[in-house]
């Protein structure tokens, strides 16, 4: 990484937003929104679905002008933004679009590839020698192993490095452009839902790589377990204004409802007080004796300022899930399925039984065919070979990843929820429309013009309204905001049926499921306990970079080339009982980290905190807790090789 200026480190910001207003039409967004960014601020952004997030980024990148107020920044300062344009790059190799982030060196590398094809000649000599100098002053000769590093933490393996992007599906020509971002050795990210198309291991990857990262970024994120793992300030759009809280997500959460709490005690007091006066005004101001009092009262009701109580923008929707009539025991035997695309296997021998009341995770790393395997249960696909047989009175309810795939375009979302929930009642289908927050004209939009956030809740909402006792459920948080994913949690756990899903959001996994199906190359693990259990009993061994596949990454015209397999084992192993005595030393060393990590945290999400404490004191802990997470991170990462390690050598 390239020294970051001293002006960066010690002084000044490296961004300022100042009175930043943004309209659309008769709509605002938000209006007054100031913002100093720390040259060490990591900071999530956070707020409804429509309350201007992506907006705001956007004014950030200059890419959008606001209605009113500046931006500045640092002079020069390397600004990272995700690219978006996933086709410009259909000819290069996945490592020269990673290296791409640094345009300089790469137009550097790009020259000296062409001079040395070109007959020799003095003044090409002279240019190559030049461009030597530069490159390495570039770091460009340790260009590629960074690359291949950013390239294989976000999950796309060393065979598939020098292969053509044309060659990836959607999700993963993202993760390149993530990687090339990264490599750009930026001061300043802009993330927008970075996290979206990635595995958990590579969510893990990323959440190190910027727990680490030496500048400031700000990302948007709506999985919570993300935005604790990587910030120390959240910034919340609500109210039409932006305010920033120092801590993780949780702290900002707990500070933010206190605040709302203190600020309705005050109004709720103000509110007594000009009750009691009043009331003493209206016993006596037809006294004479007591005119006096009553007209000192009155004044006194005209000095009270009363608390402003602001409505939040953060709606909740009701979901509320219910069953027609309870299934049999067995619900869901699945047996023998093997599935192919082409030359590529991805489903083989996959055999498991589900029973009634049962939330089941289905977890593995992206591409292993957890999609698929919903899709053939819910009859969307058909099996290479085996079976899937439902129990007695089941009733299924499919929730697909890809909207579109359920979802027709040239229906209103009324219109459609009539059918799809199978009742034209009126009052039952709009007050279902009301219940997920789509209010008035909102139920007549064209499925075509819905948000992601909104075709999410329209699929649901027809869930809701078939009462089917087995939900099929794959990746239902996409495009859910926080308060969206916690109300679909609670509703799921409270949910008297069968559930069976996919999602790479952890804290949804773990609230909800009860059993975790783990879909590795070696076949399907069945854990009888949550995720939380499944992690201390079983470890994440289908996330090993070292030993999971990675399949499916080729786009379908492409789908028959061969697939990356293991990553090569490590050439010689040592000896176990030193192995064992290293894990245990190193599982005691996480579990001492995790318990010091959750005292800080506790620490710096005491809403008095800041008030108690002095700059040295502040200094100091949070230098700590940066340098425990820091730890925590490297003694986790050193805990998984030494136990992989452990278990592949031989008794």
């Amino acid at each position: 990484m390239r020294p970051r200026r001293v002006a960066a480190i010690l002084d000044g910001m490296v961004m300022t937003l100042t009175d930043i207003a943004m309209r659309f039409g008769g709509q605002t967004l938000y209006e007054g929104v100031s913002w100093q960014l720390r040259p060490d601020g990591h900071y999530g952004l956070v707020g409804a679905n429509g309350s201007g997030k992506s907006t705001l980024l956007r004014i950030m990148t200059g890419e959008l002008a606001p209605t009113a107020g500046s931006v500045s920044m640092l002079s020069g300062l390397r600004v990272g933004t995700l690219g978006q344009d996933h086709f410009r790059f259909d000819d290069e190799r996945l490592i020269d679009v990673a290296i791409m982030g640094q345009p300089v060196l790469w137009e550097a590398l790009a020259e000296r590839l062409r001079l040395l094809g070109r007959p020799d000649s003095a003044a090409a000599g002279e240019r190559l020698g030049e461009l030597e100098v530069e490159i390495a002053s570039l770091a460009g000769y340790q260009a590629d192993a960074r690359a291949a590093e950013l390239l294989v933490g976000l999950g796309i393996p060393h065979g598939w490095h020098t292969r053509p992007m044309r060659e990836l599906s959607g999700g993963f020509r993202l993760r390149v452009l993530l990687a090339q971002t990264l490599f750009g050795d930026p001061e300043l990210l802009l993330l927008d839902e970075p996290t979206n198309h990635l595995d958990i291991a590579s969510i893990r990857w990323l959440e190190g790589h910027l727990r680490g990262f030496r500048g400031a970024f700000v990302v948007i994120s709506h999985d919570r377990h993300f935005l604790n793992a990587v910030c120390n300030s959240v910034a919340d759009v609500d109210y039409h204004e932006l305010r920033v809280y120092p801590g993780n997500y949780d702290a900002f959460e707990s500070a933010k409802a206190l605040a709302t709490k203190q600020r309705e005690a005050e109004a709720e007091r103000a509110e007594q007080k000009i009750e009691d006066l009043q009331e003493f005004i209206d016993r006596f101001r037809v006294k004479a004796s007591k005119a006096r009092q009553a007209q000192s009262r009155k004044k006194q009701i005209e000095r009270i300022e009363m608390p402003e109580v602001k409505r939040s923008s953060r709606k909740a929707p009701g979901f509320k899930f219910a069953q027609r009539r309870p299934s049999g025991r067995e619900v869901l035997r699945v047996t023998g399925i093997h599935k192919a695309y082409g030359a590529t296997q991805v489903l083989r021998d996959v055999t498991f039984g589900i029973e009634r009341g049962e939330k089941v995770a289905i977890v593995g790393p992206n591409g292993i065919g957890k999609s698929t395997l919903l899709r053939i249960i819910a009859g969307m696909l058909e099996a290479d070979s085996g079976s899937v047989t439902l129990g007695h009175e089941v009733a299924t309810g499919y929730f697909a990843q890809d909207h579109a795939e359920l979802l027709h375009e040239r229906e209103s979302a009324y219109e459609w929820l009539c059918g799809a929930g199978g009742t034209s009642d009126i009052p039952t289908v709009r007050g279902m429309l009301g219940a997920l927050l789509f209010s008035g004209s909102d139920a007549d939009k064209q499925i075509a013009d819905l948000s992601g956030g909104e075709s999410a809740r329209l699929l649901l909402a027809a869930m809701m309204l078939q009462q089917p006792n087995l939900l099929l459920l794959d990746e239902p948080t996409n495009h859910l905001d926080l308060e969206g994913r916690e109300a679909l949690m609670h509703a799921l756990a409270a949910y008297p049926g069968t559930v069976l899903f996919v999602s790479h959001d952890r804290h949804f996994v773990a609230t909800v499921g009860t059993r975790v199906l783990a879909v590795t190359p070696d076949g399907v693990d069945d854990f009888a306990g949550g995720y939380e259990e499944y992690l201390r009993e079983r470890g994440e061994d289908y996330l090993d970079v070292e030993r999971a596949r990675r399949p499916q990454m080729m786009s379908a015209s492409s789908a028959a080339a061969p697939v990356t397999g293991y990553v090569q084992r490590k050439g010689q192993r040592r000896n176990m009982a030193a192995l064992r005595r290293t894990v245990e030393r190193l599982e005691r060393e996480v579990a001492d980290l995790e318990t010091e990590g959750a005292r800080l945290e506790a620490v710096f999400g005491d809403a008095t905190y800041y008030e108690r404490v002095g700059r040295e004191q502040f200094e100091r802990e949070a230098e700590r807790r940066e340098a425990v997470q820091k730890r925590l991170v490297a003694a986790m990462w050193e805990w998984e090789q030494a136990a992989a390690e452990l278990e592949e050598t031989p008794a």
